[in-house]
């Protein structure tokens, strides 16, 4: 039997189009075309008879620009000036009702170019060219066909009326493989398509992507929905998975109020999904306004870029909170691009609320970035409280299941899954790349002279890993293999650390490694200086989200020594680009964030040195090597990874991954769970009495154990160390959910509070031990335990809480009490409610505290150290601000029976002085945030304590 040939299978094709209701035409030319095309207008157009000039007016308008300037024309109506003068207006092509259009097919269209090109199958809609096919015999590449295309754009395609430069997609096949394409002349194979089913299955036969694709209604509402012109000029078309999720979520809207997410994997184009899905929803009559909603201010700019890029001014940002009031009340803003910190002031201040309660019953339609990241918290729960008649809509590339999560999972918030496109479908279908990982390094143990020495993979000692000699060998590798891990200069690396101590220290290797070197690696980094502020992820401890580091300045609580040292970095970075950055204030902060993203995305930089930044949601296609030393686990390891695999040319093949730790057993974990469509979604509460059943249980096996809390000191070696860490654990996570309880009383468990707190003190304890272990003695198997520090109920934790703590820090032996005041000071630091106290606490726990005697009364000596600072601060702030004290202690007041920040007439008010109409709004803003910091620091958080 021989091969199907090609004509054999353009032969079939139109006979299977004929028969899907598309008419069959002849046309051998140009002049066939005009001729059909006005005949196909004036059917469109309610069977307008159009003569011979009018005719020729539509062509010239038809006859206009480039490819992207025609796909605005076919979209808008042309308003045609008559014969007679009558204006009326001309329709190319139905886009509200898209089925209402004029389909016919035809084949071997000859136009002469600058070179004599016959095309195989073109698609007609109201006589316009806007499908074109080009088909290879079976067995033939695909990309053959694609280059044929290619040669068409530059050879005929402009020829005469250039009416072929309307063509909005191509669709090339060789019988077995069939992919589609948008007409973009930056075009590349990589940005080619093969169509699937609902479930990502592959409709890759000619003649199944045919029954589908080209139906006639489909085409059409691909065409008029389902494409779009960025403000690059770019016309872009959805990939299969971004088209049923968004036809999920129309129709979610249109039929019911039930919320929903859709799981797309990350580095598959969520963001031009969810704006799809905005543009076309917030059309309907129904939708008062819809809310894109994202976690971070970095992540709130990056995505209004990429709105506004793909349709200018089609959303706006939110600079601050009063701007989003203000759009909120503005009925004409359909579209709000925002952060979820935002909404959340708007929703739970007074100052605000009084300006949009009236909106509390109206139809939003909430559509949440990553929302793994944001919506585990009250303010998910206060949008629901508020917005009444809200639906709400999730997208995430990692939603929280059973397997990781700790109390929620992403359905048990947003409803079911409406579409699912997992990291395995994405490097099926080539729209992601690979991964390569790599784990280079490995440490010998030190032994004595008479042991063999033995080869230890996956030591985690901070010493080891912080040593000066590691960090270089690190860096002299990097060094050696960066230009060719990049196929340099054609990509970008990206380097994650542990901690802002580690950058520094990465960075003045990497300094000291190219000083005098010609043509050194550009080196660049960012990060955030607040005092003390360790990443919990730094040793897997989280259950796998990124920590966020803010592009906010810090005003407070800055770490100097990392401050003075970034202002350096920023120094290199402004001699190597000629640019002014600093840290001075916020803005020129942030404008190096944003100048540091545009030059990794343009290729400029080499490494990009960070500890948690650019791990999330940051797009470069031109990234395509990452370095690791860093523990990643879950959504942060799949997240960070992803930073590599976006497409961008034949030339990037995969994304690298080079980890200088052992984490090939996370990462086996993280694609497993991520790439399993049918992964566990619910987790089914069971009863309150069989979670207490449960707690009891386990706390019985605890105190077979350690029968007393002191008895945890003494257990007789790792072994049993390791079983307390896994049986407190179970306490933990069972404990965390039993608390979500309703019924929830202490009094129903085996271990009352105050022992379990003395419990969690100890497994904190074995938790400090394994940090400080020093590299040079043996491996602890204790490293291999998973400490869930993240369980611990921080939200408890305020100054009443820290003030017990020191009460019984007083009763302890020297020894024990310096260890104890190590572990509160530390607690201090990972509060961020407690992180504007800070100082004050930790000067009274080393100043006052080793001045009272055993039996002393630390509650009475805290409340005076206390109330003196509270009364300086106080007298302070109104003499530098000329403030009447009586008015001022009005506003705290207010603020502590009513929980409202001051409006700005109750500041007029209070000072002693009528300030100038030109000196109020800078003036309000500087006290408005000095009271704050007085409110933050001597009134939140104190629990009653003084």
């Amino acid at each position: 039997m021989s091969v199907q040939s090609e004509y054999a299978l353009e032969d079939a094709l139109i006979k299977q189009l004929v028969g899907m209701e598309y008419a069959r035409v002849d046309i051998e030319d140009e002049a066939a075309m005009l001729s059909n095309l006005k005949r196909q207008l004036e059917m469109h157009n309610k069977n307008i008879t159009l003569t011979s000039s009018e005719f020729d007016r539509v062509l010239n308008h038809l006859n206009t620009g480039g490819v992207f300037d025609r796909a605005k024309v076919l979209r808008d109506k042309y308003a045609l000036k008559r014969d007679n003068n009558e204006v009326v207006y001309l329709s190319f092509i139905n886009s509200n009702e898209w089925c209402l259009n004029e389909f016919q097919v035809t084949n071997q269209i000859t136009i002469q170019g600058s070179r004599k090109n016959r095309y195989d199958v073109t698609i007609l809609i109201n006589g316009l060219p806007l499908v074109q096919i080009e088909l290879k015999r079976r067995g033939a590449e695909l990309k053959v066909a694609f280059n044929q295309i290619n040669r068409y754009q530059h050879d005929s395609y402009d020829a005469g009326y250039a009416l072929f430069q309307y063509v909005q997609l191509f669709i090339i096949s060789n019988g077995v493989n069939t992919k589609y394409f948008s007409n973009n002349k930056q075009q590349s194979f990589k940005q080619t398509f093969f169509w699937t089913g609902k479930d990502n299955t592959r409709l890759s036969d000619l003649h199944e992507f045919a029954s589908d694709f080209l139906k006639p209604c489909h085409i059409a509402k691909m065409i008029t929905h389902y494409m779009v012109l960025t403000e690059e000029q770019i016309i872009k078309v959805l990939r299969p998975y971004q088209f049923y999720a968004v036809e999920a979520l129309v129709d979610k809207v249109k039929n019911s109020n039930d919320n929903a997410y859709i799981w797309h994997t990350t580095g598959s184009g969520k963001t031009l999904t969810s704006f799809k899905a905005s543009q076309i929803i917030q059309t309907m009559a129904k939708v008062h306004k819809v809310m894109f909603v994202v976690d971070r201010k970095d992540l709130d700019y990056q995505t209004a870029r990429e709105f506004n890029g793909f349709s200018k001014g089609s959303v706006d940002e939110t600079s601050d909170t009063g701007t989003l009031v203000k759009q909120l009340a503005d009925d004409s803003t359909k579209l709000i691009l925002t952060t979820i910190q935002k909404l959340n002031n708007a929703i739970a201040k007074d100052r605000y609320l009084s300006k949009i309660t009236h909106l509390q019953d109206k139809k939003f339609v909430f559509i949440f970035d990553e929302c793994h990241r944001s919506q585990f918290g009250d303010t998910h729960k206060n949008i629901k409280e508020f917005f009444k008649n809200a639906q709400m809509f999730g997208f995430t590339g990692t939603p929280i299941f059973a397997d990781n999560a700790q109390t929620q999972t992403t359905k048990d918030l947003f409803g079911e899954c409406l579409h699912k496109y997992v990291i395995v479908d994405a490097i099926k279908d080539e729209n992601v790349l690979r991964f390569a990982v790599e784990y280079v390094g490995r440490y010998k143990r030190k032994v004595s002279p008479n042991e063999i020495d033995i080869e230890v993979e996956g030591i985690d000692t901070k010493g080891l890993l912080d040593s000066p000699q590691r960090l270089e060998k690190i860096v002299d590798y990097i060094l050696e293999h960066h230009k060719q891990k990049t196929k340099f200069p054609d990509f970008t690396g990206m380097f994650c650390v542990s901690s802002v101590e580690t950058l520094i220290k990465y960075y003045e290797t990497f300094k000291a490694k190219q000083e005098g070197k010609d043509n050194p690696l550009k080196i660049a980094t960012i990060f955030s200086y607040a005092a003390n502020e360790e990443d919990p992820g730094a040793n897997g401890l989280t259950d796998g989200l990124i920590p966020e580091e803010s592009v906010i300045l810090e005003t407070t609580k800055i770490n100097t020594y990392s401050r003075d040292k970034l202002d350096g970095f920023i120094n290199d970075y402004n001699n190597m680009f000629g640019t002014k950055y600093s840290t001075k204030d916020s803005q020129s902060y942030y404008n190096y964030y944003q100048d540091i993203a545009k030059r990794v995305r343009q290729g400029q930089v080499d490494i990009l040195l960070v500890v948690n930044m650019f791990l999330t949601g940051f797009d470069s296609p031109r990234l395509n090597t990452l370095y690791v030393d860093k523990n990643l686990k879950f959504h942060g390891l799949i997240q960070a990874f992803s930073r590599t695999n976006r497409i961008l040319n034949d030339k990037k093949s995969q994304g690298n991954i080079v980890c200088f730790r052992n984490l090939k057993e996370q990462t086996d974990e993280a694609i497993a769970l991520f790439s399993n469509k049918n992964a566990k979604e619910t987790v089914l509460l069971e009863s309150y009495e069989e979670y207490v059943a449960r707690f009891n249980e386990t706390s019985e096996k605890l105190l077979e154990l350690t029968p007393t809390v002191s008895s945890v000191d003494h257990l007789p070696d790792e072994n049993a160390e390791a079983e307390f860490i896994k049986m407190f654990r179970e306490l933990l996570r069972i404990k965390n959910v039993l608390t979500s309880f309703a019924e929830f009383k202490d009094e129903d468990l085996t271990i009352n509070e105050q022992s379990f707190e003395d419990y969690k003190s100890k497994y904190l304890d074995i938790y400090d031990k394994v940090k400080k272990q020093d590299e040079g003695d043996t491996v602890s198997i204790l490293d291999e335990v998973d400490f869930e520090l993240d369980l611990i109920q921080r939200d408890e934790i305020n100054v009443a809480y820290i003030l017990n703590l020191l009460v019984s820090l007083n009763k302890l032996n020297p020894e024990e009490a310096k260890k104890r005041q190590k572990e509160i000071i530390d607690l201090i630091a990972g509060e961020v409610q407690l992180r504007s106290k800070r100082k004050l606490i930790e000067e009274f726990i080393s100043e006052n505290l080793p001045k009272l005697t055993p039996n002393g009364n630390v509650l009475k000596e805290f409340e005076n150290y206390w109330n003196e600072h509270k009364t300086n601060a106080f007298d302070r702030l109104c003499k530098e601000e000329n403030l009447s004290p009586q008015k001022f202690e009005s506003i705290v007041q207010t603020y502590v029976f009513a929980n409202r920040l001051p409006r700005q007439q109750e500041i007029v008010d209070s000072l002693n002085f009528q300030p100038k109409i030109l000196e109020r709004k800078t003036l309000l803003e500087r006290i408005t945030l000095k009271i704050e910091e007085f409110i933050t620091t001597f009134i939140d958080g104190m629990g009653g304590s003084v």
